[in-house]
This record gives C-alpha cells, structure tokens and sequence, in this order.
C-alpha cells in the first residue's frame, strides 16, 4: 500500500511511518518542514504539508491508498509543553483541520482517512463522555499532569470527531487510550469502539508503539469506515 501520514515526526506518527515501512508498504511522510528531516530508510519520501490548507493537501493525495493524520499543534514528540499551550490558545484547530481533510477528499474521495484524535470523547459509562463534564475532565486532567485549561483541547478533538460524523467521506477515527506514552511493541492489545478498553487495574493505557500497530492494521484491514475506535490493554 501507499501510506500518508502527516505529523509524521510525532509520537504517533512516526511510530506508524516506521511500522509501514517494517511491513513492507511505500510512506509519504509530511510535515510542517521536510526540509529539516535527514532521512536514509527505503521507501518514504518526505514531503511539507499544511493541514489546515484544503487545497494543499488535495495536491499530495494522489497515489496514497489512506492517509493518517496525527496531527498537533506544535511537535509534541519533542516539546509537548509547547503543544499544550497551543492547543489551549486555539482548541478549534483540530475541527478545523478536521474540515481540511474532508474537503481535500471531495477530489480524492476512494482515498481512506484515518484520524489520530483524543480520549476524552469515550463513553466512560453509556451516554457519559469525559469532555462534556467540568468535573471529570479536571479530575483526569489533575491525574496525568495536565493544566486544567487544557480542557478545552479535549473538546476540540471532541470536536473534530463531531466533524468526522457528519462527513460520508471514508473516515476513520482513533482514540488512543487515556494514558499513551512510548514503550514496547507487544503486539497484544484490545479493540473498542466508542468505551475505553481497560486493563485488570481499571486502567486505559497503551503503548505508541502498540497504537501504530493498530493503525497501520486499519490501515491494511478497514474495519471502521465512518466509525471511532480504540485500544487498550
């Protein structure tokens, strides 16, 4: 297959740039600037992108059979204090570059998108979501270290995904669990739908590495065209 993937030195990103490229497809790997990316391995070709630019990313989607968009403000792989605060200075961003994407597919439309998004629009229980309640979403926020003002970004990727479903544009849309961080590559995880998978502790985590995994699975297999889905130990 060929592979997009934008914010491609991210966390997220890059993980799944390299998890491609292990599995044998061709990467266009985008970022705000590829001319800073010193690269060597076969098969990706680097490539500058503004998501929020329609038109821009109408012109690079030729060929790719899915792009992924792991997209930040900032490049919270190297400075995620920097990402917080841009996402709390302008939370429309992710709905916004939401709405790019859709419209650079209205002239790619057999092209798949996936969306890396956030956690905070799972159903903890039926019908409760995390970004709709002050109360919880400063409680998790108080537990991973995060400002309380960064609730606001919650609700953007909350946000985005409302976009996503208005759209009949061949979307997908992940939810990483509450607690990511880099780790292992296991390969041994759970899939969920719009409930966070929890582990024997009652705990959402998982690894970036174990996140590719599932991405580029989707990626290879759909199996949530217009739908949301998660993982977890």
């Amino acid at each position: 297959m060929h592979i997009g993937v934008i914010g491609a030195t991210g966390g997220i990103g890059s993980r799944v740039v390299t998890e491609a490229l292990d599995r044998g497809h061709h990467v266009t790997a985008f970022s705000r600037d590829a001319t800073q990316i010193d690269e060597d391995r076969k098969n990706v070709a680097w490539k500058s992108v503004d998501v929020l630019d329609a038109d821009g990313i109408a012109a690079v989607l030729p060929g790719l059979d899915v792009l992924i968009s792991g997209f930040q403000p900032g490049n919270a792989a190297k400075d995620i204090a920097d990402t917080v605060v841009r996402s709390i200075a302008d939370p429309t961003v992710y709905a916004t570059a939401a709405r790019a994407l859709l419209k650079a597919l209205e002239s790619h439309p057999r092209t798949r998108l996936i969306v890396i998004g956030g956690a905070g629009s799972l159903e903890i229980e039926p019908g409760v979501v995390r970004a709709d309640s002050d109360e919880l979403l400063n409680e998790t926020l108080d537990e991973i270290g995060l400002p309380r003002e960064y609730s606001a970004a919650v609700r953007g990727h909350r946000d985005a995904l409302n976009v996503l479903r208005n759209s009949n544009r061949l979307w997908t849309y992940f939810s990483p669990a509450e607690d990511i961080a880099p780790g292992e590559r296991t390969g041994r995880f759970r899939i969920g739908g719009d409930q966070p998978v929890l582990d024997a502790e009652g705990r959402s985590r998982i690894s970036t590495e174990d996140a590719a995994i599932a991405l580029v699975d989707e990626a290879e297999l759909p199996r949530f065209i217009q739908r949301r889905f998660t993982i977890g130990y």
